[in-house]
């Protein structure tokens, strides 16, 4: 069953924050993963599901720094992670599945933003190789526990940056375009929406459910890469939409496509201010809403193909 991209009118919105989600639901028994889960939108959503119960295993590039912000919250596990390395990756799956436990709940929450031309060390961008290749490989690694949860969910951070650009298949690291690092941002974001619509139609008959979440437009340290008046700009632009989320507003759509029982048997869909987001044209002016070439199952298809291949990587059956 597909489910539509249409708001469910769920009684939440923008201002609502994440320990409003989850109420007094308790996640007991629950184990979750957070991809940069010790620093904003990803520390907050570390914080309220380990206060609802749940034990949160938050792999950092910095384990260090995810100690300090970290101590003193019950249930919560640091281990090391550097999505850019896809021996980093199979090393903490192997880790994890070792281990022998289920998991619940995947959010891959990690990411960079607007960061001058890098490659990894295979040649690929860097925004396209941490936003998106490199959760899908740490996904696909961790399959095996997800499948073993017996339902469980995946939440891939997206942004309304997907509106700068759908994947450029012929060209995604730039090789023979000029580089443009709004646009390879815009493209690993839509690669986020379009890799959660077809995880969810590969997990929906093993009770894997996928969605994609735009957590709104938070100040957090996102924009390190960019110069102060870069910031200042994007602060100022955002404003003149809508205000500026609270990082505990930030973390709330990840939190309730994470947890919520109103998504029960839903999946592969966009959200945004804890609801599923409505579908825009193309050409719309707005900044709301999923655009479509972040939600077309043919491109979705065809990515999760090439990210097989990028990664040389097959998810198992």
């Amino acid at each position: 069953m597909t489910t539509k991209q249409a708001p469910i009118h769920s009684g939440y919105g923008a201002e609502t924050a994440a320990s409003e989600v989850i109420g007094k639901r308790r996640l007991d028994g629950v184990i979750a993963v957070v991809t940069g889960g010790y620093a904003g939108v990803g520390l907050e959503t570390t914080r309220v599901l380990s206060g609802a119960g749940a034990t949160v295993i938050v792999p950092a590039r910095t384990p260090d720094k995810a100690r300090t912000a970290l101590a003193g919250m019950d249930r919560v596990e640091i281990e090391s992670l550097e999505l850019i390395d896809p021996a980093s990756i199979d090393a903490f799956a192997a880790r994890f599945l070792a281990s022998g436990r289920p998991l619940h709940i995947l959010v891959n929450n990690a990411g960079i933003m607007a960061t001058p031309l890098v490659r990894d060390s295979r040649g690929f961008e860097s925004q396209l190789a941490t936003n998106h290749l490199g959760h899908f490989q740490l996904t696909a690694r961790l399959w095996p526990a997800l499948r073993k949860a017996k339902g469980a969910r995946v939440v891939e951070l997206t942004s309304r940056g997907h509106r700068r650009a759908g994947v450029d298949f012929d060209d995604p690291n730039f090789e023979r375009r000029p580089y443009d690092k709004w646009v390879a941002y815009g493209q690993s974001k839509t690669a986020n929406a379009l890799f959660a619509l077809a995880l969810d139609k590969r997990g929906e008959a093993l009770r894997v459910r996928a969605f994609s979440v735009h957590p709104g437009a938070i100040l957090t340290e996102l924009t390190r890469s960019m110069s102060e008046e870069e910031v200042r700009a994007s602060v100022a632009a955002a404003k003149e939409v809508s205000p500026l989320k609270t990082i505990e507003q930030g973390a709330a759509t990840s939190v309730w496509c994470a947890t919520s029982p109103q998504l029960d048997g839903m999946g592969g869909v966009y959200c945004e201010d804890c609801d599923i987001a409505e579908a825009v044209l193309a050409d719309f002016s707005g900044q709301s809403g999923v655009r479509p070439w972040a939600m077309d199952p043919a491109l979705a298809e065809r990515l999760w193909t090439k990210s097989e291949e990028w990664a040389w990587i097959k998810f198992a059956a």
